[in-house]
This record gives C-alpha cells, sequence and structure tokens, in this order.
C-alpha cells in the first residue's frame, strides 16, 4: 500500500483522523556509546516532557537517563531494555520508543522496530558506521522504515563529513541528503549551515536546558561568511557547493518509501542540533501507517480498535511484583474498561486501567489512538506477538523469535528455591529477556540468548526481583531450531527418535536441540519431511507433536 504523509486514512469519525495524524511513533538506534540514550534525553527535554537531562554516565552526581530505568542499567551505565516515552510538542503527539544497543539485546531491539513508524539513526563522527547500527538499518529496511539520520559529537576531533556520508552511502546503502552541514569540528566547531533554511546555527556550548537559544545568521554573503569564520569559510563554502552539485537533494517521497535518510550534524550533550531533528519528525515524518496482519491490511484510522503486544516488562514495580504488556494501538481509540477479543486464545477481555509511560513513570490512559503506545496490567494471558481486536478475528504479523546463539543452564545456590527460580524463568521468558525451553528429558529449564550480557541481566534481575540467587553454566548446544511437518505421523515418528534432543518452547512449539552444526546436518538429512526453522513469530502455534 503506498504511503500517504498526510493522510492516515479515510474514516467517518474526523476526530479520530485528526488525531491519527498527529502521532510520530519513532525508535532511536544506534551502535553503542554513539550517544543515543543522550538524544533521547534531549529531545524529551526539548518536548517539554522533562526539566532537566540525566546522562548515563553520572552515577556519583545520582542523575541518570530518563529511559535506564532498571538497576542493572544504572550500575552498568548501559541501556539494557527498551523504554517508552510519550510528549507533545507543537501540533504532535510522539511516541518515543528507545531500544538497547548493545549488541545482545538486538533481539528486543528488532520487536521494537516493529512497533515505529520512522527511526533516527545515531552515528557518531570519529567512528562512522559500526557493526550495530549495519544490523538494526537491515531491521529497518525490512519494513522500508523513514530513516532520519543524526551525526553526534562534532564538538570533538572527528571524521571529514563528506567522508561519513559516503560510508553511510556505501555501507548502509541508502542515499543521504544533507539538511545541516558543519562548519569546523571539536574546539574549531562554529555550528551549521542549514542548506534548506539558508541560515546558519551559531554553536555555543551551554547549560542543558530547552531555552537555550542558539544565534542564527541569517542568509549571510561570502564577504560576511569570511569575515565571522576567517579559518572555516573557504572549507564550508566548497564542501557546500559540492553536496548541492553532486549530492542529492532531499525529497520527502523518498525518504518516506525508505530510500533517502536525510542528515544532520551536531552536539547531543551540549543539545545542539536536536531541535532540528525535533522539528524534521514533526515535519517530515510519517504519521501511523497501514499495518499488515494474516487477514487484511488495516487502516490506522478505522473505527474498530486494533493492535498487538511488542513487548512484556516484568516488575516495572518490584514493590507490586506487576508484568506490563506493551501495546501499539493500530486503529480504532481506546477507551478505559474496553472489551476487546484475544485472538491466540479466542477470549473477551477487558482492559482495564492501560497506562501511559515516561520510562518507569505511567500515568492512567484515558484516550489512545493508533500509534500510542499503552501499556495492559498482564497476569499471564498476555504473550509477544498477541493481537487484541474490537469484533474482528485479526493476527498482526512480523514481530519474530530468532534461534538463539548461546544456551545456558541455571544452577542453584539454594535447592529449595526451584519453584521461584521456573517461575522467575518463565516470567522472563515470556518478556522476551531470553528464551526459555522446557527439555522433554530434563526437569531443569534451559535458557537460550543471542548474547551472554543478557544471562549475566537475567541472573541479576532473579536475585533482586525474585530473590534467587543462581549462575548459569553452559548447556553445550550449538543451535536450535523448531521444527514442523504437514505429515502428522512423519513428526510423531520423529519426535519419538529424538526425544533426547528435544525441547518445548514457551508457546509449546516443539524445538530440536542440536549439540554440533554436523548433528543438525545430519538429522536434516534423516528427515527430509521435517522442516527445520530458525525463526518463527512470536505468538505463533506451530504443529508441534
Amino acid at each position: 500500500m503506498e504511503i500517504n504523509p498526510t493522510t492516515p486514512a479515510p474514516s467517518g469519525d474526523p476526530a479520530l483522523v485528526r488525531d491519527v495524524k498527529k502521532r510520530r511513533t519513532f525508535a532511536i538506534i544506534s551502535h553503542p556509546d554513539a550517544g543515543k540514550t543522550t538524544l533521547t534525553e534531549k529531545l524529551l527535554l526539548f518536548g517539554g516532557a522533562i526539566q532537566m537531562a540525566g546522562t548515563v554516565k553520572a552515577r556519583k552526581s545520582g542523575r541518570y537517563a530518563t529511559s535506564d530505568w532498571m538497576e542493572v542499567e544504572r550500575e552498568r551505565g548501559i541501556s539494557v531494555a527498551s523504554s517508552v516515552m510519550q510528549f507533545s510538542h507543537g501540533d504532535c503527539v510522539f511516541n518515543l520508543l528507545d531500544t538497547p544497543g548493545h549488541k545482545d539485546f538486538s533481539e528486543d531491539t528488532y520487536r521494537v522496530l516493529t512497533a515505529v513508524d520512522a527511526a533516527i539513526m545515531v552515528v557518531d563522527a570519529a567512528k562512522g558506521v559500526e557493526e550495530q547500527t549495519i544490523k538494526l538499518l537491515e531491521v529497518c529496511r525490512l519494513r522500508d522504515t523513514p530513516i532520519i539520520t543524526f551525526i553526534n559529537k562534532m564538538d570533538r576531533e572527528v571524521r571529514e563529513p563528506l567522508e561519513l556520508l559516503d560510508e553511510i552511502e556505501s555501507i548502509l546503502k541508502i542515499h543521504c541528503a544533507p539538511v545541516t552541514w558543519p562548519i569546523g569540528m571539536g574546539k574549531r566547531f562554529q555550528g551549521v549551515y542549514h542548506l534548506l533554511n539558508n541560515e546558519i546555527l551559531r554553536f555555543k556550548a551551554g547549560e542543558e536546558n530547552a531555552n537555550q537559544q542558539f544565534e542564527s545568521l541569517q542568509g549571510l554573503g561570502e564577504a560576511a561568511l569570511k569575515e565571522r569564520f576567517p579559518l572555516e569559510a573557504d572549507t564550508l563554502l566548497s564542501e557546500i557547493e559540492l553536496v548541492r552539485g553532486a549530492g542529492d537533494s532531499f525529497d520527502l517521497d523518498a525518504f518516506l518509501q525508505g530510500k533517502q535518510s536525510p542528515v544532520f550534524f551536531g552536539s547531543g550533550i551540549n543539545n545542539f542540533g536536536v531541535r532540528e531533528v525535533l522539528h524534521a519528525l514533526a515535519d517530515w515524518a510519517p504519521p501511523p501507517q497501514p499495518r499488515e496482519a494474516v487477514e487484511r491490511v488495516v487502516l490506522p484510522a478505522e473505527p474498530k480498535f486494533t493492535g498487538f503486544v511488542f513487548k512484556i516488562q516484568a516488575n516495572m514495580d518490584p514493590q507490586h511484583r506487576d508484568r506490563i504488556a506493551f501495546f501499539r494501538v493500530c486503529s480504532g481509540r481506546y477507551s478505559p474498561n474496553m472489551k476487546v477479543r484475544h485472538r491466540r486464545t479466542g477470549k473477551d477481555m477487558k482492559i482495564a486501567n492501560a497506562v501511559v509511560f515516561m520510562a518507569n513513570e505511567r500515568t492512567r490512559m484515558d484516550d489512545a489512538v493508533a500509534g500510542d503506545i499503552i501499556g495492559i496490567h498482564n497476569h499471564g494471558q498476555l504473550h509477544i506477538g498477541d493481537t487484541l481486536t474490537e469484533g474482528e478475528a485479526l493476527q498482526y504479523k512480523g514481530i519474530p523469535y530468532f534461534a538463539p546463539e548461546l544456551f545456558s543452564r541455571p544452577r542453584l545456590r539454594d535447592p529449595l528455591r526451584a519453584k521461584q527460580l521456573n517461575k522467575g524463568l518463565l516470567e522472563l521468558g515470556e518478556e522476551g529477556a531470553v528464551q526459555v525451553f522446557e527439555p522433554f528429558t530434563d526437569n531443569t529449564l534451559l535458557i537460550g540468548a543471542v548474547g551472554q550480557l543478557q544471562f549475566e541481566v537475567v541472573a541479576h534481575r532473579l536475585k533482586t526481583e525474585y530473590g534467587v540467587d543462581a549462575s548459569f553454566e553452559n548447556a553445550g548446544i550449538y543451535t536450535a531450531r523448531w521444527v514442523t511437518s504437514p505429515d502428522a505421523q512423519h513428526l510423531a515418528e520423529f519426535t519419538k527418535s529424538n526425544t533426547l534432543k528435544l525441547a518445548k518452547d514457551v508457546d509449546g512449539n516443539l524445538v530440536y536441540l542440536a549439540d554440533t552444526r554436523v548433528n543438525l546436518m545430519l538429522a536434516q538429512e534423516r528427515w527430509p519431511k521435517i522442516a527445520f526453522h530458525d525463526t518463527r513469530e512470536h505468538g505463533q502455534l506451530l504443529n508441534s507433536a
């Protein structure tokens, strides 16, 4: 379906169309330490959602990033869980989804990216394109997500801007359209030239507040430029001429199709360039878009309420031992205590006291439309990938599980805590912090993860949230594959012959655990009617035996 940047969809409710059109739902992606969490804080600051920005490094001062709310995040100074923040600015309502930058938590990030309509890509101007940025952009490209690029840390000694643009285009395969262009770098960083507005925004390192004003030098001629910036003017003029002559000019349609990225230069830590990125989101980023379900495409301003769960977070409030399902509204309007159909179970349920987030702080949500992220109190009935609808039987697509790369078995220091261990692991598995498997021939749960740090975080959370002291030891497994077959008898024979190597996942699907690559290849040759899958969609019940 072709994207229309201004009209969500035809609808009989003008108020619904108006409200949907105001929404901007986006994520921030980057490699670790590129400045993603800092930019998150500054967008909240400029959007008026907070009064003072935190910093992920400021443990001694007692100030932490708003989006880093878990204790383990504050201890380590990294983001390990996605967080959701809503704020209003101008005529727009923004839903900002902050994601972990660390590669060990990439599966959580992948899920979040299924719930957004646009993304900001943060690039460290000294390091350029890095590994995790490449992977995340590939995920965005699966849905042609529009990307705004923010090249950060220009107040440091960094690489040449032309070199950075060339690297982004050659490695990420996306056309760059510079909107602002840097004047100097490091201690000589003077500001940026706005190519569309023909103005210079003068940089001055200042306080962390949203009222900081930057000197705008409108329409300076060549002589005035050389007078103001005697050391940088010649380079600036030649680079601008080159960019305008050889580079791509900004094309809104190409941006909305995910083929071109507008590029901004700045310094997040100094608030510089953040306002321009916020304006670009408001002016250019698309409102909520049509969503593909198994049955049909759903338009955002359809009157019937629909949406899907893309994340579950346990114990956001440790005092109440709660679980919150993060739910992306895809159509219609939420109202308190509304009744919906739970597609996976076929049962009706009532959404009572849904909440809206500011990191771990929450307030009651009385109204939400397509694009909004609401939190639903979850007592185990909702899983990642579940669809809720107002009547029609729909199932939204595209929220994947990936085969884990690392496997461990938990070992309790106190054997009497086995019940609490299993409860904690199953809840963390439903949340998506790790994948949990129940082997056919072993009562000990098996834990699968993408990165080693996931095990450390799970051990930390088991101890702090469930009172369970556990360690993890290597399980000696090479990989896992979900198995299916259209031939029920053949699947039953396979199950009987491979009992020692089989397990069930949290949704009850059959999983084959291979201890070596050769073992997996032999199984595939020996059982040609069995399909071995390295991915499956969340909430999907396969034809397990």
